[in-house]
């Protein structure tokens, strides 16, 4: 089969040549090899226009060369064909398509002004300069031939010919659109390698091209280069072949590789986020993959929750697969808003109390997403309550999108018990919620009792202390007016504990004055045991100072002076005093 194969090639190749070469009288005398092709041709015919071709018969041991070896010509078999054609003066076709293979050619073999006026070197170069560089797509065309041609083609300075031209253009293009739609040249280049599309990428930078100019050629060229990964939904890219997946992992790793940094070109958060989930389909490396987590990171203040969901969704977008990314995604955004804050301030969870803008829009993201995950049957309390508390609950000024967000998991999933139902409420504070929401909170029979509480106890205290002041911030309010209703029982508490002191002096020196006589005339021995009940009541009316059970927030009533200076005689006890 294989000798049938080379025959059949063998053939073709003679028949070829016979066209225009055995129309000549004089019989061929070499013959040209280039893999399992062979041509024969006229020495003289080659030599006249062909240095490499003279050089090789020259330094032939032998007098009469026959073969020769030309495999390494670049463009192969049909470059070389065309090569030997302009050699005879046969007409052929020069077009965008082979102009690349044929400039190379012609400086393999040697075919320059040196040795023929007008050879095929000149006569490529006046094509290229004249036709193929003329036009966008044309300078792309030929970058994309000399991919196969390395490293002859940037040998000769082709490739960073085409690079430049590409990037003048394209460049100029973005700036001042000619065609419609504006962005139509940015699909143009959608044909390069990654290795290509990198170094006219370098070469647009460097000619001034603006962010929005880069990520939008680096948007254009994933979209035409992955269409299917790109889209959602989508067939699974299982269907295809072992080979065109390790294709389609290979191109989309390149491609992440030569993204540029999200500070010189802030690309579209909604791409990043396809991109990543086309590397987690396709189970890229993990260095890829985390790589395009920290992108998506970076601009998640621009992502929407439908870009998260193309993350978390399966490929065919039929369930939740991967909420492991977007936790990562998180993490990484939060640690950014922490180094970029300068990690001062009171921290909640790595971040200052005061957040950020960009913080809060990820909160409200989030709340979303959250929202629109509750509904999968599958997912477990953990993994929900993951999401929105990795955020600081600073970064919300109303929990509304969260509570909407919770009550839609707990209808999704009733058979929870009290405790998974505390855990999955614990992301979200009641005192965030705004009037509306904690009047529906406290209807909610979904809702753990204490959630529900809390939601009637912040309305009360609100009804009794009044309005808040426009502006302020609720939770802040309610704290404050919660040790102020505390401040003000402890002062209530205490005015009670004086007036009943006060009573007991009053009682005291009453008994003092009707009996005063009773105790000028008492005994020594008497005196003495009067002199130790006054000790006595002097000492409860100490000791009831220093038992004040409110004595943080109110005046110490120990140091008061209970007037006591003369002995009373015991008597019987009439009444009880007590501080209650």
């Amino acid at each position: 089969m294989a000798a049938a194969s080379s025959s059949t090639r063998f053939s073709s190749a003679m028949e070829r040549t016979n066209q225009w070469v055995f129309s000549q009288e004089v019989p061929t005398d070499i013959i040209v090899e280039i893999g399992e092709a062979k041509f024969p041709l006229h020495k003289f015919m080659l030599v006249s226009k062909s240095g490499y071709v003279r050089r090789r018969v020259l330094e032939c041991e032998r007098s009469d060369l026959t073969r020769v070896d030309l495999s390494g010509v670049p463009g192969g078999a049909e470059t070389f064909e065309k090569a030997a054609k302009f050699c005879y003066g046969v007409n052929f076709e020069i077009s965008v398509n082979n102009i690349a293979a044929l400039r190379c050619a012609a400086e393999y073999l040697e075919m320059t002004d040196k040795y023929y006026e007008g050879n095929l070197a000149g006569r490529s170069e006046d094509f290229l300069a004249q036709v193929a560089l003329k036009t966008l797509p044309g300078a792309v065309l030929v970058l994309k031939s000399c991919e196969s041609l390395l490293p002859m083609a940037e040998d000769i300075g082709l490739v960073q010919r085409c690079v430049d031209v590409i990037a003048l253009k394209a460049c100029n293009e973005s700036n001042f659109p000619t065609r419609s739609p504006p962005e139509w040249w940015a699909t143009e280049l959608a044909p390069l390698s990654p290795n290509s599309l990198r170094k006219v990428l370098a070469a647009m930078k460097s000619r001034g091209a603006t962010p929005k100019t880069l990520a939008t050629t680096v948007s254009a060229y994933a979209e035409k280069s992955l269409p299917v990964l790109l889209s959602l939904p989508t067939n699974s890219p299982t269907s295809d072949s072992g080979d065109a997946l390790s294709h389609q992992r290979a191109l989309l790793e390149s491609l992440a590789a030569l993204l540029p940094p999200d500070r010189d070109a802030p690309l579209p958060a909604g791409f990043l986020c396809c991109l990543l989930r086309a590397a987690n389909s396709l189970s890229a490396s993990i260095a890829c993959r985390r790589e395009l987590e920290r992108r998506v990171a970076g601009a998640l203040d621009r992502a929407s929750s439908g870009d998260l969901l193309a993350v978390a969704l399966d490929h065919a977008g039929d369930r939740i697969a991967d909420l492991d990314s977007v936790r990562r995604i998180i993490a990484y955004f939060v640690e950014k808003e922490s180094a970029a804050a300068g990690g001062g301030g009171l921290l909640y969870g790595g971040v200052s109390n005061s957040c950020s803008v960009a913080m809060q829009k990820v909160a409200r993201t989030l709340d979303l997403f959250a929202a629109e995950i509750a509904t999968d049957e599958d997912l477990p309390v953990s993994k929900f309550a993951a999401i929105p508390g990795a955020l600081p609950k600073s970064a919300r000024r109303l929990d509304d999108d969260l509570y909407r967000a919770v009550d839609i998991y707990l209808k999704a999933h009733p058979g929870l018990d009290e405790i998974e139902r505390e855990k999955v409420c614990s992301v979200m504070d009641p005192l965030r919620l705004s009037y509306e929401a904690r009047l529906h909170a406290s209807q909610n029979k979904r809702l753990p009792l204490q959630i529900v509480l809390h939601a009637l106890y912040y309305d009360q205290l609100k009804i009794r202390s009044g309005p808040f002041p426009a502006g302020d911030d609720p939770l802040a309010a309610v704290k404050r007016q919660v040790s102020a209703v505390g401040d003000a029982e402890l002062a209530r508490e205490n005015a009670a504990l004086r007036t009943e002191l006060a009573k007991m002096r009053m009682y005291v020196t009453d008994m003092q004055k009707g009996q005063g006589s009773a105790c000028s005339t008492g005994s020594a021995g008497k005196g003495t045991g009067v002199k130790k009940g006054g000790t006595f009541f002097s000492s409860v009316t100490r000791t009831l100072g220093k038992l004040n059970p409110f004595k943080q927030g109110s005046k110490d009533t120990s140091h008061i002076d209970d007037g006591l200076s003369e002995v009373v005689p015991k008597q019987p006890r009439r009444r009880r005093f007590s501080i209650s």
